[in-house]
């Protein structure tokens, strides 16, 4: 190991601080930590790998397109590998860009593998690798893997987090729940634990409180397009199809300055019993590599489409490992 410039490290420690938050304010304040620590020391392989994290989980949050989020962050773990071939880290960010942008559901799982190989107890890698295991259906072993992150970080709101979306994908709603709850009690901040606390109401057909968590998640978002249409679907779930119809509109006008996600789109027409039109989003979201396309084989919200052979012809060229 090289010796890391002082500046740079201080500059990484801080963007992992901000990472470890997950709000969209906390990972922009990351990216600038990590971009300084890279300028300070351009060698510097975990600032990169970092970077990629930050870029992940804004893709995943519909921030940024594909190309700039998991695109972007596989071109740089790729290059904190090619300077540091024994780091961990690098191993988990490459994992996760693959996995949300390339759907290769193989090279991610070797590369999770490998990541706990080298530092069993970097506790990102075993969360990371337990949502992996969700999405592929895996449950038993998706619950030992986030657990194992909790028990290495139990005070971790984005690791009680994947615990809970662990136990959605499994349709365990109740201790889902309880698990989102228990992570939005750690951090106020946590979108992702609202938003998904509202999917686990919309499960249970509490409609209110689903929506009102998906008001909070917007908010906490600072109006993230994946969070405005994951409250579109809300209402439509809850039968108010005026206020759903209001969000569609302001998705196509917010998609003519930025990107939107395609697949939270589709959600709002199945939940609108609009098949067709759902079929078609899901279809772009594929051609766009949209993140949440990983979770077509188990998204729950997804279940009225699942006997309809154009869906089984998606899951098929998504190419789920069996």
């Amino acid at each position: 190991m090289h010796p890391v410039d002082p500046e740079a490290y201080e500059s990484y420690l801080k963007g992992r601080y901000y990472w470890n938050r997950r709000s969209v304010p906390g990972l922009a304040k990351a990216v600038q930590y990590f971009r300084r620590a890279i300028e300070k020391d351009p060698t510097y392989a975990a600032a990169y790998s970092g970077l990629a994290d930050c870029l992940s989980v804004l893709g995943l949050y519909g921030v940024i397109s594909p190309d700039e989020s998991c695109g972007k962050a596989k071109s740089l773990a790729l290059h904190a590998l090619a300077m540091d071939h024994s780091l961990a880290e690098a191993y988990t960010s490459l994992a996760f860009a693959t996995l949300f942008y390339d759907y290769d559901f193989v090279a991610a799982e070797k590369g999770f593998e490998r990541s706990i190989e080298l530092n069993p107890r970097y506790a990102t890698a075993h969360s990371w690798f337990g949502y992996y295991l969700a999405a592929m259906g895996r449950h038993e072993e998706g619950y030992t893997e986030a657990k194992r992150a909790i028990r290495l970080d139990p005070l971790s709101s984005p690791f009680h987090f994947v615990l809970g979306i662990v136990y959605w994908h499994a349709r365990r709603y109740e201790q889902a729940i309880e698990q989102l709850e228990k992570a939005y009690d750690l951090d106020s901040d946590n979108a992702l634990a609202q938003s998904v606390l509202g999917y686990a109401y919309l499960c249970k057909a509490r409609y209110e409180p689903a929506i009102t968590a998906l008001q909070k998640a917007v908010q906490l978002s600072q109006g993230a397009t994946t969070f405005i249409a994951s409250l579109g679907e809300a209402y439509a779930a809850a039968g108010y199809q005026d206020e759903a119809q209001k969000i569609l509109e302001q998705l196509t006008e917010l998609s003519k300055q930025r990107y939107v996600m395609s697949y939270p789109v589709a959600r709002i027409y199945t939940a609108l019993g609009k098949k067709d039109e759902a079929l078609r989003w899901l279809e772009t979201a594929y051609g766009e590599h949209a993140a949440l396309m990983v979770f077509l084989k188990t998204d729950p919200r997804l279940d009225n489409l699942r006997c309809d052979p154009r869906f089984e012809d998606l899951l098929r060229r998504m190419n789920f490992p069996a």
